[in-house]
């Protein structure tokens, strides 16, 4: 008789290496479709279709809630727009690139660094300085980025922060108690030692959204940041990507940021 051989049913491919598709026949509303181009996000979508800067086929449009397909001509300020794929790139950011991209002075971009992700146009949510490293995300869409980077929504990012002398214990406690930026308190909802064997090393736990906040927060206290690392973005963490590489956000990745779940 045959030897009988096992049956493996074939391997499942990996979710999330291609972009999340847009409709391409159903009819969206219009604010979905401007925030799908990459202008802005659905709730400053609504606001330019209410003061009448979209068109569609030619004719202003101010109802909210108006659908649209994608064989319709919609525009803003004579501009054609067209609703990309949406894509998540998530990049452990190095040092000595800039994250914004319009700087005509930047000799280097996060943007250099992640040419060959998509054809589609992304840029960078939220920024990180010059010197700073860690994760960086990077997509093309707005309602997304705007829900990211809002005060509002608060997300957590977490740092790795390396100074110029020890930290005293004292000052974990001022951080941990708030200190005060721009008229503003600014509170480490978490802060500690990375190792009590080197107290110049700090793991910082933080909401605020503030430019420049760890840097400025030691800043007040009298200290010099030699290293600046953030290691976690709203659920995004850089693990077991090299500094100065990237990769597409999973399926999972993508859907736990939409709905929220990320802290």
């Amino acid at each position: 008789m045959p030897e009988k051989r096992e049956y493996k049913s074939p391997k499942k491919k990996r979710a999330g290496k291609k972009p999340v598709k847009p409709d391409t026949v159903q009819a969206i509303r219009l604010n979905r479709f401007i925030a799908l181009s990459g202008v802005c996000s659905r709730r400053d979508a609504d606001a330019l279709i209410s003061r009448g800067e979209i068109t569609v086929n030619g004719k202003v449009v101010k109802e909210l809630g108006t659908k649209v397909s994608h064989a319709d001509d919609i525009r803003y300020r004579d501009k054609k727009l067209r609703a990309e794929s949406l894509v998540y790139v998530l990049l452990n950011k190095p040092k000595g690139y800039v994250t914004t991209v319009e700087d005509p002075h930047a000799d280097r971009t996060v943007l250099d660094l992640v040419k060959g992700a998509c054809s589609e146009r992304i840029y960078p949510v939220g920024r990180l300085d010059k010197a700073t490293t860690g994760v960086l995300l990077l997509t093309n869409d707005g309602e997304l980025a705007g829900r990211l980077t809002h005060p509002k929504y608060k997300k957590k990012k977490i740092y790795h922060v390396w100074l110029d002398r020890d930290v005293t214990k004292n000052d974990l406690t001022r951080l941990a108690d708030g200190v005060e930026l721009d008229g503003e308190k600014v509170v480490a909802d978490a802060v500690a030692y990375v190792s009590l064997d080197d107290k110049t090393q700090i793991g910082i736990e933080l909401h605020s959204g503030q430019n420049r906040v760890v840097r400025r927060m030691f800043e007040v206290l009298g200290y010099d940041v030699r290293k600046l690392d953030r290691v976690y973005f709203a659920g995004l963490t850089k693990k077991s990507l090299p500094r100065g590489k990237w990769r597409l956000l999973s399926e999972k990745e993508v859907i736990m940021l939409k709905r929220g779940f990320s802290e």
